[in-house]
């Protein structure tokens, strides 16, 4: 009689080991929705873990599902010492057995080559608090970037990984890595249906690991995702993220943090130099600089030279290089080809170290279509509208965000704050503005889908980035929001209150191009193109502009700067000097591309070093110098930028010459003297040129770019004038001037 009760309870306790058979089928095909529901430590009898020990003793079932593994015992987790053996039930990976007490236990497995002893990933309650969940749904998780993704966290006392990932329609998700043999059932997530969220804890797991998530969608299973949030990702051609630690750098910039809102004003001087991280220069052949590389080199440069900022083209992650960063898909990871994410930290403290901003060039309007990225993320249109004529740009063969979901309007503001507080950004440069405004952008008529309205605008776009400003402004005080958009929107600068959109400031594309096509005319026949130079005064303080010469001019055909210059190689750089002063001193900030500095006459490649040979060159070493004394009367003449957005700042003195091709200007500013900017576009010397200036008294010349230390002929007026009270130009004073030949004079009044 004992044995046959012995048998009878050994038989009930096996069965109380087995789940249903479908969700074994499940388990060892992938398809499991809510591994949860038998997987880790579960009461026996079907009741709440914490209820206690049953009738038998035997308080808990413990199954894991380890596809490979030879044996899997229960130890504990303080002594080691053994408190079951799992036996292999129902399937030969699935493995299960008694333990009194789930409170801490651990897994040794033994696999084919190693033993593996880990906490059970399924022995964790929820990870992410409700108050993340609300936050996440409502579209008001500013710090996504700390939840979501690989979180190297302590769950319990216990060390490891919290991932987390936004798949709502997923049918099952998993995370992979070389920690699981890349194998989607050995780490199935758990699915918080409230937000559409999957979470897992991953004992152990330490930074350096490669992972993806593996999604079952609604219609069978997707190639491997990478995480969209993650904090750092491989090099490609790889596209695995990668688990980072916490930052823990160690910054010094306190002091510029509390100060650059006065170094980004619009009363300060901007003057910002464009680069391109891959080509600025190669340290070998065929080898791409690292962060450590150019804050030793670059940083040091663009000081001497005396620019106030550095935009770097965009940094995050992306998976063609030839892109320049433009179609990004890790948006909370900088570029691994450059170096880990910390050495990208240290970068920006060192430009802070030396009084220099850093602008990252941002991309939320479109991302590309690649199967690992977010492109129907988890089987359907996710992060992407789901309609072709507002999901996808025809121009960039990308798909278009759709923020019309909190979600994807979240994930792109975190974005953004996770730039300016994790990495101490200064500003963000907001590419395609235009493209995200408007609905028939680059579209043909029935192509594109109207507004509830039945408006061309993008209503859910125009939310967003006044949502955008609106939370920079509350969070990161100083930075700055700067809008690439090329057309006449109103109010792109404006206060949101006012119905603006609420930058910091905007591109002035039509001063660039109206302006490059007059310089480019032979000086012959600028005269018929004299309004190029003097349409873009009618707008200028319409909006708060950066006056740009970007990548964009000097690339596909287009071209260097110098070499849209018209004559010979001397009237080429004069005519460039000519119209860098007419640029600098016109109001605005001024933003340059490398290389353009000292004249590279080769267009801009991607792929290779910019000519530093061609600084042997005395033409080319003084445009440079140009540019530096530039940037010096710039910074340190308050008339030459403290009123850029203001119209009182600004007077033309002569701007209706196109005869001679004359034009002359002043600035001023408050308890400032002002200054007169003289320009000669044509290489022909003009003698006893009178000018009406504002004051009486002595006009010192404080540059003149026919000095013979920038290539120039040396034609001047020894050093300033005394005016004389003979009245031109509506002005009670004048000087008679020699106005050099394609150059620009710039004179203070003292």
């Amino acid at each position: 009689m004992p044995n046959k009760l012995a048998s009878k309870s050994n038989d009930d306790a096996q069965r109380r080991l087995l789940i249903d058979p479908a969700a074994v089928i499940a388990l060892s095909n992938g398809t499991v929705g809510d591994p949860f529901a038998f997987l880790g430590p579960h009461r026996d009898g079907g009741l709440h873990r914490d209820a206690g020990p049953d009738r038998d003793g035997n308080g808990f079932i413990v199954r894991a599902y380890l596809p490979g593994a030879l044996k899997v015992d229960v130890v504990d987790a303080r002594t080691g010492a053994l408190l079951a053996n799992l036996s292999e039930v129902q399937s030969p990976s699935l493995f299960a057995g008694f333990i009194a007490s789930a409170d801490r236990y651990r897994l040794r497995i033994q696999w084919p080559d190693a033993v593996e002893e880990t906490e059970d990933p399924y022995a964790f309650g929820l990870l992410i608090s409700d108050l993340d969940i609300y936050l996440f749904a409502e579209g008001q998780h500013l710090e996504l970037g700390r939840c979501l993704g690989a979180q190297l966290t302590q769950v319990e006392n216990v060390l490891g990984v919290r991932f987390a990932v936004w798949a709502p329609n997923a049918r099952r998700v998993s995370v992979v890595g070389d920690f699981n043999s890349w194998d989607g059932r050995r780490h199935i997530m758990r699915k918080r249906v409230e937000a559409g969220l999957w979470e897992l804890f991953v004992p152990r797991l330490k930074p350096g690991a490669k992972y993806k998530f593996e999604i079952l969608g609604p219609h069978g299973l997707l190639p491997l995702k990478s995480d969209p949030l993650a904090l750092q990702v491989e090099p490609s051609p790889g596209s695995a993220s990668i688990v980072t630690a916490p930052a823990a750098f160690e910054w010094t910039d306190a002091q510029w943090l509390q100060t650059r809102s006065e170094h980004q004003a619009p009363s300060a001087p901007v003057s910002t130099y464009e680069v391109h991280a891959g080509s600025w220069k190669q340290f070998a052949p065929g080898q791409t600089p690292t962060w450590d590389q150019l804050a030793e080199t670059l940083i040091p440069y663009v000081s001497n030279l005396g620019f106030t900022h550095i935009e770097l083209m965009p940094i995050t992650a992306h998976p063609f290089g030839g892109s320049w960063g433009y179609q990004p898909l890790g948006l909370y990871a900088p570029h691994a080809i450059y170096g880990e994410p910390a050495a990208f930290a240290r970068f920006v403290d060192r430009c802070h170290a030396a009084n220099i901003g850093v602008i990252l060039d941002w991309v939320p309007a479109h991302f590309p279509s690649d199967a690992y990225g977010l492109a129907h993320f988890d089987g359907t249109a996710l992060y992407e509208y789901a309609d072709p004529r507002e999901g996808f740009h025809q121009d960039w063969n990308t798909l278009i965000y759709n923020f019309g979901r909190n979600e994807v309007r979240n994930f792109l503001l975190a974005s953004a704050i996770h730039w300016l507080e994790r990495y101490h950004i200064d500003g963000l440069r907001v590419d395609a503005v235009a493209s995200m405004l408007y609905r028939d952008y680059s579209r043909q008529p029935g192509g594109w889908l109207p507004n509830k309205f039945g408006g061309r605008e993008n209503l859910e776009a125009v939310d967003f980035l006044r949502q955008l400003n609106a939370r920079v402004t509350e969070r990161c005080p100083g930075a700055v929001i700067i809008a690439e958009e090329s057309t006449a929107w109103p109010g792109v600068t404006a206060d949101i209150e006012q119905g603006g959109l609420g930058f910091a400031y905007k591109w002035n594309m039509g001063w660039m191009h109206d302006t490059l096509q007059y310089i480019r005319t032979d000086p012959l026949y600028r005269n018929f193109e004299h309004n190029k130079m003097t349409f873009g005064l009618l707008y200028a303080f319409a909006e708060k502009f950066v006056m740009p010469l970007s990548h964009d001019e000097v690339v596909h055909g287009k071209g260097s700067l110098i070499g849209k210059m018209p004559g010979d190689r001397w009237q080429k750089f004069a005519n460039l000097r000519v119209y860098f002063g007419f640029m600098w001193m016109q109001p605005g900030k001024k933003l340059l591309f490398m290389g353009g500095e000292f004249g590279q006459e080769r267009e801009w490649n991607h792929d290779a070093s910019l000519d530093w040979a061609a600084l042997d060159d005395p033409l080319h070493r003084g445009l440079q110098q140009l540019v530096r004394d530039l940037n010096t009367v710039y910074r340190e003449q308050n008339a030459a930028h403290a009123l850029d957005s203001e119209s009182r700042g600004f007077q033309w003195i002569i701007g209706d010459d196109s005869v001679n091709s004359v034009f002359a200007f002043c600035r001023y500013a408050d308890n400032a003297p002002p200054l007169l900017i003289v320009c000669n576009f044509t290489p022909v010397p003009r003698y006893d040129y009178r000018v009406g200036v504002p004051r009486a008294g002595f006009w010192r010349e404080l540059l003149n770019s026919d000095a013979a230390c920038y290539g120039g002929g040396n034609i001047g007026n020894g050093g300033g004038v005394q005016s004389s009270p003979q009245a031109a130009h509506q002005q009670q004073q004048s000087l008679l001037l020699t106005i050099p030949p394609l150059s620009v004079s710039i004179f203070i009044g003292e």
